[in-house]
């Protein structure tokens, strides 16, 4: 980590030094360094779940704010179980001071736990400029405000190889019904494998459900769904568990069939379409763009994408990301969430590649490509139709814990899909038990 940070300080921080200390402007928009001194000999935790290209990424927006402040950052992994990683730290005493939650659901547990430390002066001060009021609200409980939405998630994007494409004679799909009875058959008539599965990231298996249903099922019965307000065995459940299934039953449009979906985990999944080639389509974020470049690919050349398409009228929006609250009261702890929640940090990170902002202040041409700059204005322009990662607003050990509740069972699902009325049965009796 140390020879990482040496590199680091050569690229990000030199930018960064040049955005924040030669403009005078300190990490939460004030003159000078946050908080009026320099925090030289500070030492300060960070803990996330990022890891490979993400986490050295990451690593170098840490560096910049290292190299202004003179603190010392230490970046630990918590694992794909952000809750189980921060849960025994929290338990002993020990947190890291700056966490970043995966799910606002977590985030609220914590809080009412009493394990957060409230947003103040310039973090305070940076999330009020620099934020909308719905990212304001996600990050805050009963009206306090804890997390700022550090690196934001497009979850509405299939990745594609436009040779494979090509070589087969199809195009981007529409609809759930072309993308499935034309692209993906065309592509397997033809000896491609359609798509690269993720099934041993039980969180990509409710992004698949998360789109399926919103489109299918509408943005109010999403949030009824969400809020368990109708149960899980609902007739939208069930159909779209039947729509997944026209895909997940199908074990030739699977690179490994279904035994090879079911074990790929991400990002696994994105070397093989981008390195091995061993399918044309992988599913997943925004940020698939950095782990297709780390298998050779060019964005917008030979790593493409379309929107997930409509399964009902409208094609979804679903939108991820990664909250950053502070767990300690630890000397340079505020100054850290003012300087990552500030537009230069963030552009700093956007020129790296594979990171969104739903800072209002990040300028698109931040961005190093323009497919990421247009995905950047559809997170800051989202209409009401947008709604946030479900399996994240739910109690975590039914929506993000491994071999436990939507992770699991959709897991189970992928192995077996014939049944969708008992999957529907599970999911309730899961979200029963964690209410």
């Amino acid at each position: 980590m140390a020879e990482h940070r040496r590199r680091a300080r050569g690229t990000a921080a030199a930018a960064a030094a040049g955005l924040l200390v030669v403009a005078g402007c300190a990490p939460g928009g004030g003159e000078g360094p946050a908080g009026g001194g320099d925090l030289a000999g500070v030492q300060l935790k960070v803990a996330a779940k990022w890891t490979g290209v993400e986490q050295d990424n990451f690593e170098e927006v840490l560096a910049a704010f290292e190299e202004q402040t003179g603190a010392t950052v230490s970046y630990e992994p918590t694992g794909e179980d952000t809750g189980a990683y921060l849960g025994p730290k929290i338990e002993a005493g020990e947190p890291p001071d700056v966490a970043l939650l995966p799910q606002p659901g977590l985030l609220a547990e914590y809080a009412a736990q009493d394990a957060l430390v409230p947003l103040e002066g310039d973090a305070a001060a940076a999330l009020e400029e620099n934020y909308t009021d719905y990212w304001r609200e996600l990050g805050s409980v009963d009206g306090e405000a804890y997390g700022i939405l550090l690196k934001a998630a497009h979850k509405s994007i299939v990745w594609y190889r436009p040779d494979a494409f090509d070589a087969a004679g199809v195009q981007p799909p529409n609809t759930w019904d072309d993308m499935v009875d034309t692209t993906a058959s065309t592509l397997s008539d033809s000896g491609t494998v359609p798509f690269a599965m993720c099934g041993a990231s039980g969180w990509t298996l409710t992004d698949w459900f998360e789109n399926v249903y919103l489109s299918h099922a509408g943005p109010e019965k999403y949030d009824q769904l969400t809020a368990h307000e109708i149960p899980w065995t609902d007739d939208s459940v069930v159909q779209t568990l039947e729509t997944l299934a026209d895909v997940w039953d199908e074990p030739d449009f699977m690179a490994g069939g279904t035994d090879g979906a079911v074990q790929t985990d991400f990002p696994t999944c994105v070397s093989q379409v981008y390195g091995q080639q061993d399918a044309a389509m992988v599913f997943e974020a925004d940020f698939v763009a950095a782990n297709a470049a780390e298998a050779g690919a060019t964005v917008g050349e030979d790593a493409q994408a379309f929107p997930f398409p409509a399964v009902g009228e409208e094609p979804p929006v679903v939108v991820g990301g990664d909250i950053a609250v502070a767990m300690s009261e630890n000397e340079g702890t505020q100054e850290l969430l003012a300087f990552l929640a500030s537009a230069e940090a963030q552009s700093t990170w956007a020129g790296l590649g594979g990171y969104l902002s739903a800072n209002s202040q990040v300028e698109s041409s931040a961005y190093a490509d323009e497919f990421t700059q247009q995905l950047s204005q559809t997170i800051l322009e989202a209409g009401d139709s947008v709604r946030y990662d479900m399996s994240d607003q739910v109690p975590s050990q039914f929506g993000a814990t491994e071999g436990r509740g939507m992770w699991s069972i959709l897991q189970d699902f992928l192995r077996d899909p014939s049944d969708p009325e008992a999957t529907a049965e599970d999911l309730e009796a899961a979200a029963k038990d964690a209410s």
